[in-house]
């Protein structure tokens, strides 16, 4: 009787835990703890040990998060609450009745958050937005300038404002349905709340002031933004994946022969005796002498990156060595290295190391470790290191992409590769995210959306139904982390429609143009956490603007405040200066919103707009593309391959519009990691107008024994 009187009173205590909300002594006793200048810490409960960060091995750039300057903690303390029962953390953060939600991963199809549930899920990407995808970082940003990260490797229920609580603050109204036209379905809530099916967890809070220093809070927080080598920022082919040494040398040379760009081509999955599961062994009849074909591909300046996945043929030489250290379930009868088991990573990593990187090989495309469900191991697998099925399909693709990244980094080489599955913590891993989906619009949203989660994306190009969405795809994709066609299927090249292929070579020259400057945002992104391709969201002022004159001014009178109060999915920054405004099959025109402050047509420097809606139609040749007013953009000579180290390049330097501009332009010996060592420079390039009218430029001079690559200099000043 004993026993059943003190169960009862436990149940009734759990009912009123559960009903008043959880122990709301617990959220005033919450103690944050300040990390780094913005950053604050909670740990409640037992945090497990394996989580984001120890998969990541993220290592905080303290100094630069100093110098973003201190902030206050951005919410209201008292306000937040957890609560933790049967073996689960309940999470709650307030929420303003006009805050937006940005993040929760790499979403396709919607920027906006608030409002959507979620379950934060590493998969193969589906078409809806529902928090299963390659890259479901628990990480969201609010339109008023702050962060919030949950730091677990588990599945994690998210209610982005779509909940409202009995005891809330800000409760929504109770409506009439019969008489009142406003009642909705989803009535207004004024919280997030996460479920984390674990005792306890690790919590940050990012302060701002703005959406976009709270981005740059996490990016250096996870280490900084990935810094590539300068030929990753090149133009790279994927190559059909039953290509032969032989194919592979005859499509480079056909590529130089019509001087079209080329940094890296890689090889699908026929270079390997077997795949799916791999061997990860050279395939003798396409391959029959690696190490003298890479060296060739090098000695004519072109690198080879290596497709794979993980899991292990009972075929390869590597088995039954790694067999020991292996999961309890196979995907494509391949066994699963646990990869969080030291001698694991050794035995399996060695391989790479002595027969890819040790001959020359760049970097790896490491494929399908994201899902779909029914290839991938399941929840209910086990691993020896006694890490559960569900947390390594959280972090495999973080494991996979440290790991590999380390091989070339003991060898003082930088890499960048792709990758299709990741989480919170990999900004500094040089991999950028791919996938099997093939939406152009949503890939354009993908791209924005990656801003706000630490990760990159590229909107590869595969096939085209017609020239013009050929033409359309290329363009985007020349204005991303990485310009690729993966041919891996198709077989096409650049030039495969011949009636766009002069238009093709264009975009691709100009990608290599701009080097200076897409090598100079990503150093950025690594020094300073500014994502190089970014939401307009995150273009200070953008919006702070508007919610000033939207006080004064209706949407109907005024079509900027309208364009501005929508989701914003179809145009996004690239760099510090660019707006890009893609076009899909079809468009022949497009409305661009261009933010405050004077904008200036890329190609022509024609002002554009200010603080208004414009409607463009550029041709099938261009991709609509505005600079703000006093940008700079340097630009070097269309090079069929990237600089070497050694090699100085004559820059054109363009200013736009009337406003006097400044610069600061990166360099380093554009391969190795010797810049961690101080060996990069920043030089800083000015522009300003005489009394005369006359515009005139200069650019500082290179610190002694620092890298200094930049050969002659020309000015173009584009405003006239």
């Amino acid at each position: 009787m004993t026993h059943l009187f003190l169960a009862s009173i436990r149940t009734t205590l759990a009912f009123l835990l559960v009903l008043t909300g959880g122990l709301p002594a617990l959220a005033q006793s919450l103690s944050w703890t300040e990390t780094a200048p913005g950053i604050w810490k909670l740990s409640v409960g037992k945090p497990e040990a394996y989580n984001l960060l120890t998969a990541a091995e993220s290592q905080p750039n303290v100094s630069a998060i100093g110098r973003l300057g201190k902030t206050g903690f951005p919410l209201v303390q008292n306000d937040i609450s957890v609560r933790i029962e049967n073996g689960k953390t309940y999470l709650r953060f307030p929420l303003d009745r006009g805050e937006q939600l940005f993040g929760f991963g790499l979403n396709f199809q919607t920027v906006h958050q608030r409002g959507k549930i979620l379950q934060l899920h590493v998969d193969h990407y589906g078409g809806k937005d529902n928090g299963r995808t390659h890259a479901p970082v628990p990480f969201y940003i609010s339109s008023k300038g702050y962060g919030v990260f949950v730091n677990s490797a588990r599945y994690i229920t998210v209610y982005a404002g779509t909940a409202a609580r009995k005891d809330s603050k800000n409760p929504p109204v109770a409506q009439d349905r019969n008489t009142d036209k406003r009642w909705s379905a989803r009535p207004y809530s004024d919280a997030v709340e996460m479920l984390v099916p674990a005792e306890g967890v690790e919590l940050y809070v990012f302060g701002g002031p703005t959406p976009l220093d709270a981005v740059r809070r996490f990016n250096l927080f996870n280490g900084g933004g990935c810094l590539p080598p300068r030929w990753g920022l090149g133009f790279t082919q994927r190559v059909h994946r039953l290509y032969s040494a032989d194919d592979v040398q005859k499509e480079a040379a056909e590529f130089e022969s019509r001087k079209y760009p080329l940094d890296f081509i890689g090889l699908e999955p026929g270079w390997q005796s077997k795949s799916y599961p791999c061997t990860f062994e050279w395939d003798k009849t396409r391959f029959p002498q690696p190490e003298a074909f890479v060296k060739d591909m090098l000695n004519k300046g072109i690198r080879i990156n290596l497709w794979t996945n993980p899991y292990v043929s009972p075929d390869a030489q590597l088995y039954p060595k790694i067999a020991p250290y292996t999961g309890s379930h196979t995907v494509w009868v391949g066994a699963v290295p646990d990869l969080t088991i030291p001698k694991a990573k050794e035995v399996f990593w060695n391989v790479f190391d002595k027969e890819h990187i040790g001959i020359g090989v760049s970097g790896y495309k490491i494929d399908e470790t994201d899902g779909y469900d029914y290839y991938l191991w399941p929840d209910v697998a086990t691993f020896p290191s006694g890490i559960s099925a569900e947390q390594m399909r959280q972090t495999y693709g973080l494991l996979v992409q440290k790991q590999s990244a380390d091989l070339f980094r003991k060898r003082n080489q930088r890499t960048y590769g792709l990758t299709r599955a990741s989480n919170a913590g990999s900004s500094s891993l040089p991999y950028v995210i791919y996938n099997d989906y093939y939406s152009h619009e949503d890939f354009i949203t993908a791209l924005i959306n990656s801003s706000f989660s630490g990760v990159l994306w590229t909107p590869e190009v595969r096939a085209s139904k017609t020239s013009e969405e050929w033409l359309r795809r290329f363009q985007s994709v020349c204005f991303s982390p990485m310009a690729m066609i993966n041919a891996w299927a198709s077989s096409t090249k650049p030039w495969s429609f011949p009636e766009v292929a002069d238009q093709v070579r264009e975009i691709a020259q100009l990608r290599m143009q701009m080097m200076p400057y897409w090598y100079t945002e990503f150093a950025r992104y690594h020094f300073e956490g500014t994502p190089p391709f970014r939401a307009m969201n995150l273009e200070p002022g953008f919006q702070t603007d508007v919610r000033k004159e939207v006080v004064t001014a209706s949407l109907e009178e005024n079509p900027y405040v309208e364009a501005i109060s929508k989701e914003i999915k179809d145009q996004y920054m690239a760099g510090e200066y660019l707006l890009v405004a893609p076009l899909s099959t079809g468009q022949t025109s497009r409305k661009v919103i261009l933010p405050k402050g004077k904008w200036y047509d890329f190609y022509t420097g024609q002002y554009a707009g200010d603080g208004e809606v414009i409607t463009v139609t550029p041709g099938l040749a261009k991709i609509p593309v505005f600079v703000k007013n006093g940008g700079i953009i340097p630009m070097m000579p269309p090079l069929l391959h990237a600089p070497k180290p050694d090699q100085r390049v004559d820059l054109e330097i363009r200013h736009y519009g009337e406003k006097a501009g400044q610069y600061r332009l990166y360099d380093d010996d554009g391969e190795t990691f010797n810049y961690e060592k101080g060996q990069f420079s920043w030089r800083t390039i000015r522009t300003e107008r005489g009394k005369n009218g006359q515009w005139t430029g200069t650019v500082s001079a290179a610190e002694k024994g620092k890298p200094n690559t930049i050969g002659n200099i020309t000015w173009r000043f584009m405003t006239k």
